[in-house]
């Protein structure tokens, strides 16, 4: 019954709780059985819920008393540890914030619960986000589902591992520059970034925060949907939150799954991105995704985005200067990690704290930041990234007036071994090539699996970008060419994953 209950969508455990056919409780336990089965050979959670059992009950309870209640109202869902939570530490994978308690949810950890979804979990990842790996968490790397021996993405492979693992039916995530859709190309998942301001940062520790935006890891688009309808809207305590009124995700999902939405599409693929600057089974795979389109009745366009090769160059400018800036508070004094100086003054204890409670990865990006934020500098650094980012706008708008969406893999290669690239920052970066220029621009992207790279048999992604607040568009392409693969792979891509544990 435990591994019946670990393979089902949330849609359809959802349904199955909605019909008395499986209980909340049930539920979890099966899924608190899995992490104990297999995170010490994933660890893709920094911390279990002590209370998720508890809250399932309640559902129940809730459930059998006639209560009305959400769709979702019973589904475990794993938080990314970048979320702060109020039964959780929220540690961003630092060692600087270990054991710290929020007084307060997260937006989205908040709306979540209201929906009757339980956390059961904190997710490992890249500390405070800065990482396509996850190796850079302070307690230990993540490793991937399919190959125990590789990454899982970054910075959120904690919440991509638990999807792909069967640890968790729905998670939340951040990407700042590819940190959900990069996990979930290398791990077979699904991973949305929304357009910037539709899902409320409150309660998000900051890395980026004209960058950042939080958004669902799933194993299916629909259910993407149905996590981003819980989620998304304004907030009046996020000031950059958006206030439009948005469609349903997950009818968009379920409109695109009947497949007549993609006769006429116009998918634009980008010139300056040749199969040569990508793994050879990663650009196949991509060309028989484009195919599967064509089949239906899309026409691939080719366009131009002569600025998106200088995207990742800006971004690492951008990046580190508002992390430098963000990153200020953890000083010592008001919360989070003190290391004692005997007889020291305040700076003392200051920088004493931070070069333990930093790691190399953070402090690397910190300097670089501050650097550029100098007087002298900021005009020749800061500011020229920003100017960038204007043009690459300007490449998305120019683009959009031709094609509906545009398309791309979503990372250059499938998952590498652990420690293959750990000192090797620019390479590090350069993951991020085809996912940093939605962040730069605000618009809405989805990574989908495309299928298996023929060369080492690992997940590939293939991207999906739309105009700012065409979320919904991305929802309905993406599920149309799901079903189209997974009528020709007979089910999941993740069915033929080597998933440890026997849930096959």
């Amino acid at each position: 019954m435990s591994d019946d209950i670990l393979r089902l969508s949330a849609a359809a455990l959802a349904d199955r709780l909605a019909a008395g056919e499986v209980s909340s409780v049930e539920a979890m336990q099966a899924h608190l059985d899995r992490i104990a089965a297999v995170d010490g050979d994933v660890h893709a959670f920094l911390h279990v819920s002590d209370t998720a059992l508890d809250a399932a009950a309640d559902i129940d309870r809730r459930r059998a008393a006639g209560e009305e209640l959400h769709a979702l109202a019973g589904v475990p869902l794993a938080v990314k540890d970048v979320l702060v939570t109020t039964d959780m530490p929220s540690t961003s994978g630092s060692k600087i914030l270990e054991g710290y308690l929020s007084p307060y949810d997260a937006t989205v950890v908040a709306r979540a619960r209201a929906a009757g979804l339980i956390p059961l979990g904190k997710t490992n990842m890249d500390e405070f986000a800065m990482g396509s790996s996850t190796e850079h968490s302070a307690y230990g790397p993540t490793h991937n589902p399919w190959d125990l021996d590789r990454i899982p993405g970054g910075s959120g492979g904690g919440s991509a591992a638990a999807v792909a693992a069967f640890e968790a039916p729905l998670a939340l995530g951040s990407d700042t520059g590819g940190s959900i859709r990069q996990p979930a190309h290398v791990t077979g998942t699904v991973g949305v970034k929304p357009t910037y301001g539709a899902v409320s940062r409150y309660g998000a520790i900051a890395l980026a925060s004209s960058l950042d935006q939080i958004g669902p890891v799933t194993r299916t688009v629909l259910d993407a949907g149905l996590l981003h309808d819980v989620i998304g809207g304004h907030d009046a305590n996020d000031s950059t939150s958006l206030t439009d009124a948005w469609p349903s995700f997950a009818a968009a999902a379920r409109e695109g799954a009947r497949g007549d939405v993609l006769k006429g599409l116009k998918v634009g693929v980008i010139r300056e991105l040749p199969d040569s600057g990508f793994q050879p089974g990663v650009a196949r795979s991509f060309h028989g995704a484009l195919a599967k389109l064509e089949s239906q009745g899309a026409e691939i366009v080719e366009i131009s985005a002569p600025h998106f090769e200088y995207g990742v160059a800006a971004y690492y400018l951008i990046l580190p200067a508002e992390a430098s800036s963000n990153l200020a508070k953890f000083d010592s004094v008001r919360f989070g990690l003190r290391v004692p100086v005997a007889g020291g003054t305040v700076e003392d204890v200051m920088a004493a704290t931070r070069e333990a409670g930093f790691g190399d990865e953070v402090k690397r990006r910190i300097i670089l930041g501050t650097y550029a934020l100098s007087a002298g500098y900021y005009d020749a650094y800061y500011g020229s990234a920003q100017k960038v980012r204007t043009l690459i706008q300007q490449d998305f708008a120019a683009a959009f007036a031709n094609v509906d969406v545009i398309a791309t893999p979503t990372a250059p290669t499938t998952a590498f071994r652990l420690g293959e690239r750990i000192d090797d920052p620019l390479q590090m970066y350069l993951n991020d090539v085809t996912t940093i220029p939605a962040n730069l621009a605000g618009v809405p992207g989805i990574s989908i699996p495309s299928g298996l790279a023929d060369d080492d048999g690992l997940p590939v992604g293939i991207q999906f970008l739309a105009p700012a607040r065409e979320d919904a568009r991305l929802y309905r392409v993406g599920a149309a060419l799901e079903a189209l693969l997974e009528a020709e792979w007979g089910g999941p891509l993740l069915d033929r994953a080597p998933i440890l544990g026997g849930v096959r």
